[in-house]
């Protein structure tokens, strides 16, 4: 392995597979929404987040957030979203290698954007995502340098 290859798999991103809304039982179960022609969870979304990618519903962060408002779920057609499967979404992470206020740049931009003040600042820079965080998405969109990824689950 040449150095090149080793500071980039340090620091490379991992891939992720989508974020499914957070009404659903089993993954696997997106496998009858390719059978949905209309896309009901799409259209009943408030915050226009749902994107049907290879024919299931997932959720993009880059203009809002989930605020588990419940209309996917009962809309959904195929019964993959039902509101009784009604989970967070996996806790969301800020990579201190591109956050700016971990670089001394003073930014609030997702501790303003949080709806549940799960993003607490050690002093005036170090944001850390506490357990309080649903996963909503909120601060994804809104950090400047898109340091906020999606964590493990």
């Amino acid at each position: 392995m040449q150095r090149r290859e080793l500071f980039t798999s340090l620091f490379a991103k991992k891939k992720r597979g989508p974020t499914y809304p957070p009404y659903f039982l089993e993954s696997g179960d997106f496998e009858k929404c390719k059978e949905c022609e209309s896309k009901p969870c799409r259209e009943a979304c408030e915050e226009n987040i749902i994107q049907i990618k290879e024919g299931a519903p997932s959720l993009d962060f880059s203009e809002s957030g989930c605020t588990f408002c419940d209309e996917c779920a009962k809309v959904c057609q195929m019964g993959v979203l039902k509101v009784e499967y009604k989970k967070l979404l996996p806790k969301l992470s800020i990579d201190p290698l591109g956050c700016l206020a971990w670089h001394h740049t003073i930014c609030s931009a997702c501790k303003d954007a949080c709806l549940e003040n799960a993003i607490e600042f050690l002093g005036l820079f170090k944001p850390q995502i506490t357990s309080e965080c649903t996963g909503c998405g909120f601060c994804v969109g809104v950090c400047p340098s898109g340091a906020i990824e999606r964590g493990e689950g």
